[in-house]
């Protein structure tokens, strides 16, 4: 019985020690920089060129893995004033993001108008609507454009409608998205005869046909702002993706999806 309870007593005692040595070994980790996950939010249509951006980041930065909340800027804005774990906001939209700023949820000295879109009008490939300008969406029996309220691009939508004095005549006929890609896949899939999106995504699909773009005098800028929020757990390495979005190489990748350079 002695024995018995001797070697209960050794393998608890090995147990223990195994314990406290992986408990070592994972601060021993923290300490020299072991890996550190962070969470970027950030509007849908720059999901192409950040999932690059993204790859040559964690090669360079093998401590680092970036995940990615992607979605409409309003949506994740409300997200992250709610407390959302959140550790950089990119959003497709200036009054998005300066409500975090408003909220004392980045500082403004955090965060940069990095790039910037042009909103388009698109048909599917193979239609047979004579829609060939801006002007020409009357002949169209459905429009989709995002949810003005939630999405950014659905915004500078409905602008772009309202100063063509199209919005009312137009309005019935509207079907809206819950972000920019959704607008897509129903031009794509021809449930609606066209609709307002922002170029990176009309470049990147092969199935819609670009007709127009709306003139920067028919909706407000289309600015892309990027900054770090407050309080973070991870600072040091969130300041390092955040400088490394303003590089020479990411903005060549922005730039081959069809943003433009505001730096």
């Amino acid at each position: 019985m002695k024995k018995t309870n001797l070697m209960i007593f050794l393998m608890m005692m090995l147990v223990m020690a195994g314990a406290g040595c992986s408990s070592d070994e994972t601060e021993m980790k923290a300490q020299a920089g072991g890996e550190v996950e962070l969470t970027v939010s950030s509007a849908v249509s720059l999901q192409d060129a950040l999932n690059d951006i993204k790859k040559s980041f964690e090669k360079e930065n093998a401590n680092v893995e970036v995940h990615y909340n992607f979605g409409a800027s309003g949506a994740l804005q409300q997200q992250i004033s709610q407390g959302a774990p959140v550790d950089l906001f990119f959003s497709a939209a200036e009054d998005k993001f300066d409500k975090l700023v408003e909220e004392d949820l980045i500082e403004e000295k955090n965060g940069i108008d990095l790039v910037g879109n042009d909103l388009v009008l698109v048909v599917p490939k193979a239609s047979k609507k004579e829609i060939g300008s801006l002007e020409d969406l009357t002949k169209a029996a459905k429009i989709s454009i995002g949810t003005p309220e939630s999405v950014p691009a659905g915004q500078y939508a409905k602008q772009t409608l309202e100063n063509m004095n199209l919005f009312k005549e137009m309005e019935d006929r509207l079907v809206y998205a819950k972000d920019v890609r959704q607008v897509l896949t129903y031009v794509e899939t021809g449930n609606v005869d066209a609709g307002l999106v922002y170029k990176t995504d009309a470049l990147n699909s092969s199935k819609v046909e670009i007709i127009a773009a709306a003139q920067g005098d028919l909706h407000d800028p289309i600015i892309y702002p990027v900054g770090m929020i407050n309080n973070l757990d991870h600072a040091k390495e969130a300041k390092l993706f955040y400088d490394y979005l303003q590089t020479e190489a990411s903005m060549k990748i922005f730039e081959k999806y069809g943003f433009k350079n505001l730096k």
